[in-house]
């Protein structure tokens, strides 16, 4: 009798095969996920703020976009966010059309309010807000429910703006212009835009059939005994050894599809990761721009022009087509998926204020991983502060300037976002300067979100020896640990000194030390270097300057002001607290051995983050 185990085996392997299919079938199904431009809600952890700053530039007009809806049929699009013709003095928030080089106005809140640049829309629960740049109000949409119960706000194929609650259920929605009946195809007479006519809504989809689970291959019926009687030994024999062969054959066929098809499987599953990364972040004005590695390698001529690095990368300057300087990040050390380092640009290139380096784009390519940000020509902030040879380089009034910008980029991250961001490493170098010496902050690559019901947040140690606050040997930390890097930056630019300069005598090494010193003396102004004639001539401001970062450095972290107090203090609001604390116990401490290392201005870097701006 032949031996009946490969027959077996091969239908256990066949039911195993049907069941894989089946667990496949049911995982993929499961992943319906989707992501889109025409749509914000609160839930993304994106600011619901949006300020009237870094429009994008058409022919004699300009728009700030953060919500866009493009039509699948035509080259319509509708685009909502602040607008402005001509001269831009003025702007009015408004949901316009745009086909090809033209567009057309189909709704504005305010178009006989007027607003100015870095004006603002927010986004609450109870519906949106529109403010002048003096922060007063100008126009509210109105909530019929008047509950609070807003969660987002949705851009149609119509162009209307809506806002909608958890169930989807339309609260609100701006009375949009019907386009189609009132425009016409005749072109444009000279100096005029091109009306746009707009298709007809797309009919409802069609809903789908359920989805059924794949068949099981059937059964193979035994196979029929012979009818002839009493076979001979030989034949019986050759049976058994044909029955073993054809059934290892097929064990081996079915091997060998279920490997094909894991093969197959991970190659599709490769070829989906670039799908997603299309899909991922939309070619649309406001956000991070895709590149390819071919445009970039061609824009920095071979990355031919390095102007520094650090973090996880190397900065190469270079020049897009329509003659825009860049500068581009190209990271070495890749410690993140495609699908996270998406997510971390989409954040950071959500996040638009006047002293925050802009992201302007990305490459995700196979293992490249490049980053696009604005080109800033006067380059970081230390090469300005600490040139002793030339003697000072920046005078009384662009130090004052710049530490104002620092503040402000810090007060919008802390303040102004959908969640709190931190920044983790602020320092000299990661402050650039444009060639009107506005400084704007950079370098996102070690920086920590935390949601705002949250006060504090438990991670490890990052940052720059010498701008660390001394509540990181707690492990949890807060916006404040920025506030005090943020004191020992300012005391560096207004005294031109390091923190910790070890060409200097041994008691004078940091500067800390020497500030507890001068304060117990009365003689604050003392730590500066160099102190020219202009900065004598300002001396109670420079003085007030010195205990204003006095006061971001106390040891207890509740006893330093926010950030926007920081400002506010700046701008001459308000008063700097007159009980300030020159004792820094941190500091005082350490052993000079461990002194010795504190301030090389390299960064202790985690290795969940990738994303780091040009130093």
């Amino acid at each position: 009798m032949a031996n009946p185990i490969p027959t077996y085996s091969i239908h256990i392997l066949f039911v195993i095969l049907a069941v894989y299919f089946v667990r496949i079938s049911a995982a993929v199904s499961a992943n319906c996920s989707a992501r889109t431009s025409s749509t914000y809600c609160f839930d993304s952890g994106l600011p619901s703020k949006w300020h009237n700053n870094n429009s994008i530039v058409m022919k004699g007009w300009q728009m700030r976009v953060f919500l866009v809806k493009k039509l699948n049929d035509s080259n319509v699009a509708f685009y909502c966010g602040f607008y402005c013709r001509d001269d831009c003095n003025t702007y009015v928030f408004s949901v316009i059309a745009v086909g090809g080089s033209n567009h057309e106005l189909v709704w504005t809140a305010n178009p006989d309010r007027p607003v100015k640049a870095n004006a603002t829309v927010e986004l609450t629960t109870a519906g949106l807000v529109l403010r002048d740049s003096d922060n007063s109000g100008v126009w509210s949409s109105p909530n019929s429910l008047g509950n609070g119960s807003i969660v987002g706000m949705n851009l149609d194929e119509r162009g209307s703006l809506a806002l909608f609650n958890s169930q989807s259920a339309t609260l609100w929605e701006a009375p949009a212009s019907k386009l189609s009946a009132n425009v016409s195809n005749s072109p444009p007479a000279s100096g005029e835009d091109t009306p746009v006519v707009l298709p007809p809504p797309p009919p409802p989809r069609p809903a789908l059939p359920p989805a059924s689970k794949p068949d099981l291959p059937p059964k193979p019926s035994p196979a029929a005994a012979p009818s002839m009687p009493g076979p001979s030994p030989v034949s019986r024999h050759q049976m058994s050894r044909f029955a073993y062969i054809f059934g290892s054959i097929a064990a081996a066929a079915v091997t060998i599809s279920i490997l094909l098809f894991l093969i197959r499987r991970a190659k599709r599953r490769k070829a989906n990761v670039e799908i997603d990364v299309d899909g991922y972040l939309k070619q649309v004005p406001g956000m991070p721009m895709r590149f390819s590695y071919l445009q970039l390698h061609l824009a920095t001529e071979d990355f031919k022009e390095r102007l520094g690095g650090g973090g996880f990368g190397s900065v190469f300057k270079g020049v897009l087509p329509d003659g825009t300087p860049i500068a581009v990040k190209r990271l070495d050390k890749l410690g993140q998926g495609v699908k996270e380092f998406l997510a971390e640009v989409e954040t950071i290139g959500s996040l638009h204020h006047f002293n925050l380096v802009r992201l302007i784009g990305f490459c995700a390519e196979k293992s490249c991983r490049l980053l696009v940000y604005e080109y800033l020509s006067n380059g970081s902030l230390d090469n300005w502060i600490f040139n002793k040879h030339q003697g000072p380089c920046l005078d009384w009034q662009t130090k004052k300037r710049i530490i104002l910008d620092i503040a402000k980029g810090l007060a919008y991250l802390h303040e102004d976002c959908r969640q709190r961001i931190i920044h983790l490493d602020i320092k000299p170098q990661n402050i650039l300067l444009d060639q009107n010496f506005n400084a704007k902050v950079s370098d996102f690559g070690l920086s920590e979100l935390i949601n705002r019901d949250e006060s504090q947040v438990l991670t490890t140690m990052r940052g720059t020896p010498g701008y660390l606050a001394p509540e990181w040997t707690q492990q949890r930390i807060t916006v404040k640990v920025d506030i005090y890097s943020f004191g020992i930056v300012l005391l560096e630019v207004v005294s031109g000194r390091k923190n910790f300069d070890r060409s200097r005598s041994e008691s004078t090494l940091h500067l800390l030390e020497v500030l507890q010193k001068k304060a117990a003396q009365e003689r604050l102004i003392d730590i500066v270097d160099n102190l020219d004639e202009d900065m004598q001539n300002n001396r109670e401001e420079v003085i007030r300057m010195i205990k204003i970062g006095a006061w971001c450095l106390q040891d207890d972290p509740n006893r330093r002001p926010l950030m926007s107090t920081v400002v506010k203090v700046l701008e001459g609001v308000m008063q700097v607290d007159p009980n300030i604390i020159y004792h820094f116990s941190h500091v005082l401490t350490s052993s000079p051995s461990s002194r010795v290392v504190v301030n090389e201005g390299i960064s202790l870097l985690p290795t969940a983050s990738v994303l780091s701006n040009p130093r």
